[in-house]
């Protein structure tokens, strides 16, 4: 089960994405196979236009499986942004890193539109799957 980070629902939302690919992920949403976790939920409300459109993606967010942020997840982000700063690559959102740090404690992956999950996954040692909305430059 993948864990929905906002690269991927921005552009969901603003309908980027093929049909199929859409409904794909709409009935994953309705059967509860896409996971969402605090990093991704404050990203979306920072992103909702009203206190009402917030409102009504909190209440589609609250139907979702849910992945806490613990003292594991916060040890193995920590660790990713270090071996991240040993190579040079430090500077990644930290929104993503404690994503990738949720992904890893799930075994789940991560649906995105974002290289910075692929860098994670080769040079840190937090295991997900790194599932790309659409090819890279495709949207």
């Amino acid at each position: 089960m993948p864990l929905l980070d906002n690269s991927a629902w921005a552009r969901l939302l603003g309908g980027a994405v093929c049909a199929d690919r859409a409904k794909a992920i709409a009935e994953w949403m309705e059967r509860g196979e896409l996971a969402v976790c605090l990093p991704f939920l404050l990203e979306a409300g920072y992103s909702a236009r009203s206190a009402a459109d917030r409102k009504a993606l909190m209440d589609r967010f609250a139907e979702l499986p849910r992945i806490t942020i613990d003292a594991d997840v916060e040890r193995v982000a920590l660790q990713a942004q270090r071996e991240l700063a040993e190579i040079g690559h430090h500077r990644l959102a930290p929104t993503d890193v404690l994503i990738a740090a949720c992904a890893h404690k799930a075994e789940a992956g991560v649906l995105h539109y974002d290289s910075d999950y692929d860098l994670l996954v080769e040079h840190t040692s937090l295991v997900f799957e790194s599932e790309w909305l659409a090819p890279p430059g495709a949207l």
